[in-house]
This record gives structure tokens, C-alpha cells and sequence, in this order.
């Protein structure tokens, strides 16, 4: 899908349940707000884009130092038996191999702003490779579907959030979030592979695979076992502790080859400030159009229709209260957050609301931590080398999204009630 297509089609089909709610609902705001939201959206990018420069230039710039001082390549040639047949066409010993599996363990890990620098790093990297640069590779692909599928250990941002609105017990989504986000992962990895053709029983990847399966069981288990405080402890403690491990490990690599390290920060810290401007068009372009889908009722509409087509087979629709947040995370971080915080406020729309501690409420946070904002990533990743023609990026990503948010109901189920 490319993404004339995706802004196309956002465009058209707000405008379409515009007619829709000004018609049959007598809505006559409804345009109003479709025109305020692409001034206000068109702000947002702004500001996201700022924040970004900001964050991208420091960690560009701690990359080059890895990179100068070889850490970087010696990260590479650790994981490359497994990543060299996962992301096709890329050698075994190319830094980008680094860059990636940085980027991975800082989502796993909950560190989202050192997650975006290194992946936009990562991304340029499988830029040099790529043959046809305004068609993404299979490598860039499988990159950003796994970026998409969102597997996350620790969801700080939920936590807090959770804490901050009263919630008796922050952490009982950790373990529904951790198994969503996993089968959420593992889908995104195997609708890649089968589209290009990648075996995952080959005896040079089912090692890794069956490994990492291995190590998740075991964190599930080890987690279950500790109390909401210790939960707590070592989310913070783990967070803080890597990333400034990597800072100062990075920056002690080089003093021991002997590299300016400022110069070699610098050298780096500038690409933050050039990709930042790069990536603002197709920003701005993603977040006005789903801006403009929010205003015009679409997202209504559509959780009406699931309500009412679930209620054809069963009873049980309590989930639906919840998909606002499921259904928009792949859109927009921020209007999944609002949807969630809405769902605590009003679950039903009809003024009968339980609160944050309601079964809507939790399975809520769980579909918002299940997931990753595919529009989003493919945006500022994709744009940010100039890809124009993403093949079939969003398809496998929503695929990867659709997967998580069955799988955050299902868990919420077994959790919750």
C-alpha cells in the first residue's frame, strides 16, 4: 500500500462520514471540527517533530561513538547467524545488524525515546543497502512489522498512567500486555516470513526462535511471581540502569581506542537535526489525516457496527467498550491514550461509568500496550529515508495489530473476570 493511498483514503472516507453525521445526525459541527483538527494536527506534527530533534541528536550522536569505536560491529557479529537470514540481504557483519537489535531490546524494554533514534538509524543503514530507494526492502519490512507488532516487557507509560488515575493495582496489566505483545510479535514475524519466503525451521534461525519462546515463558513466570511494588522497583531501576549503561559504555569504548569522542558525538548528534526536517512532511501528512478520521465519527461508526454484529452471536460485548483504544492505537499513540482515558471515564456512552478498575477500563490498557502506532512508524521510518512505495508494509503490520488486540481480549478475559 503506498502512501498516497493511505492519505487518500483517510481523507475521502472522513469526509464521507462527515456527510454521513451532518445528514443523519444533524451534526452541524462535524465539519467545523474536520477543519479545526488539521490546523491543530498540523501543530501537533510540529511539536512531535521538535521533541524528536531533540531526542534523535543526543542518541545519533552516542551511536557514532559505538560505531567509531567498534561496539557496534561487535554486536553485529554476535547476532548475525539469526539476522542474516531474518532480514534478506543484509551481510552478516553490517552495522545495521547492531542498530536493530538496539532498537528492539529498547522497545522490549519499555525506552521509547532511545527506541526511535536507533531505529531511524537502523533504517538508514538498510537504506545504503537497498538497491531501489524509493521501494522498501524485505529487510526494511520485517523491520518495521516487528517495530509494529510493539513487544514490550515493561509498559511504564501504562503503568503511570493507570497510577495516576486512581487505579487499585497498576500493574495487573503487566502479564496480559507481555502475552498480547508476544503473539502480537510472533504473527508479525511469521506473516513476514511467509510473504518473503523466510524458513523459520531452518537450523540456522529455529535455535533462536525456539530460545527467545524459552526466555518469554520464563520471564512470564519469574514476573508472576513478584508483588506490584517489586514490579514497580525494577522497571525503574532497569530502565535508568541500561539505558546509561549504554551511554557511558559506548562513550568508554572510545577513550580506550583513543577517538575523540566529542568530535565523533558531533559527527553524529548533527544527522538528528537533517532526519528530523526530513521526516516532518510525512508526519504531518499521517497525523492531520487521522486527526480529520476522528472528528468526522468514523471511529463511532465502526465500534457501533462491531457491537452491534458481535451481538448477533453472543451476549458478551463488554470487550467492544474497550476497542476505541484497540482500533485507534495503530492510528495514533496519543488519540489511543485519550480513548483509553475516555473508556475509564464513560464506558458505555450513556453515562453509566465504572472507572478505571472496570473490566473495559483494564482491557483498555491492555489493547493500548498491545500494539504498536503503525501508521505512525511507518511515517517517521519510511519518511525518514524517503520510501514512497512500502509494498506490503501495512498490511503485514495491521495483521501484526489485528493479532494483538484478539489476543489482549482474550488474556483480559482470562485476567480480568
Amino acid at each position: 500500500m503506498a502512501m498516497h493511498f493511505i492519505f487518500a483514503f483517510f481523507i475521502i472516507i472522513s469526509f464521507v462520514f462527515g456527510l454521513y453525521s451532518l445528514i443523519v445526525h444533524n451534526d452541524y459541527e462535524v465539519f467545523n471540527n474536520m477543519a479545526k483538527a488539521t490546523f491543530d494536527d498540523a501543530k501537533t506534527a510540529i511539536q512531535l517533530v521538535i521533541s524528536l530533534i531533540g531526542v534523535m541528536t543526543f542518541w545519533l550522536g552516542i551511536m557514532r561513538i559505538g560505531e567509531k569505536a567498534g561496539v557496534i560491529n561487535r554486536i553485529a557479529r554476535v547476532i548475525s547467524p539469526f539476522f542474516s537470514k531474518i532480514f534478506k540481504g543484509v551481510p552478516k557483519d553490517h552495522p545495521a545488524n547492531a542498530s536493530i537489535v538496539m532498537n528492539f531490546s529498547a522497545n522490549f524494554l519499555g525506552m521509547d525515546n532511545a527506541a526511535t533514534p536507533m531505529g531511524l538509524k537502523a533504517m538508514d543503514q538498510l537504506q545504503e543497502l537497498n538497491p531501489e530507494k524509493d521501494r522498501a526492502s524485505d529487510a526494511q519490512i520485517m523491520f518495521l512489522v516487528m517495530n509494529t507488532s510493539g513487544l514490550t516487557l515493561i509498559p511504564t507509560t501504562i503503568m503511570a498512567d493507570l497510577t495516576a488515575a486512581g487505579a487499585p493495582n497498576p500493574t495487573i496489566v503487566f502479564l496480559p500486555i507481555l502475552l498480547a505483545t508476544f503473539v502480537s510479535s510472533l504473527v508479525g514475524l511469521i506473516g513476514v516470513s511467509i510473504a518473503q519466503k523466510i524458513n523459520l525451521l531452518h537450523v540456522s534461525i529455529a535455535p533462536y526462535i525456539i530460545g527467545a519462546i524459552a526466555l518469554f515463558v520464563a520471564l512470564v513466570f519469574g514476573m508472576n511471581e513478584l508483588d506490584s511494588d517489586q514490579i514497580r522497583d525494577i522497571s525503574n531501576v532497569a530502565s535508568g540502569v541500561i539505558i546509561m549503561s549504554i551511554v557511558t559504555g559506548f562513550i568508554a569504548a572510545g577513550m580506550y581506542k583513543k577517538i575523540n569522542v566529542f568530535d565523533a558525538f558531533i559527527d553524529g548528534a548533527k544527522e538528528g537535526f537533517s532526519m528530523g526536517i526530513k521526516i516532518l512532511p510525512y508526519l504531518a501528512g499521517i497525523i492531520v489525516c487521522i486527526g480529520v478520521f476522528k472528528a468526522s465519527g468514523a471511529m463511532d461508526f465502526i465500534v457501533d457496527g462491531i457491537r452491534t454484529f458481535v451481538s448477533i452471536f453472543t451476549g458478551e460485548t463488554r470487550f467492544v467498550d474497550a476497542l476505541p483504544t484497540g482500533l485507534m492505537k495503530p492510528i495514533s499513540g496519543s488519540g489511543a491514550r485519550g480513548m483509553m482515558v475516555e473508556t475509564w471515564n464513560c464506558t458505555d456512552g450513556l453515562n453509566n461509568c465504572s472507572g478505571v478498575n472496570s473490566f473495559a477500563g483494564k482491557t483498555s490498557a491492555v489493547m493500548r500496550g498491545a500494539t504498536e502506532t503503525t501508521f505512525y512508524v511507518l511515517a517517521v521510518y519510511f519518511g525518514s529515508v524517503g520510501i514512497k512505495n512500502t509494498r506490503n508494509a501495512v498490511w503485514l503490520g495491521l495483521l501484526a495489530d489485528l493479532a494483538g488486540i484478539i489476543a489482549a481480549i482474550y488474556f483480559s478475559y482470562q485476567y480480568f473476570l
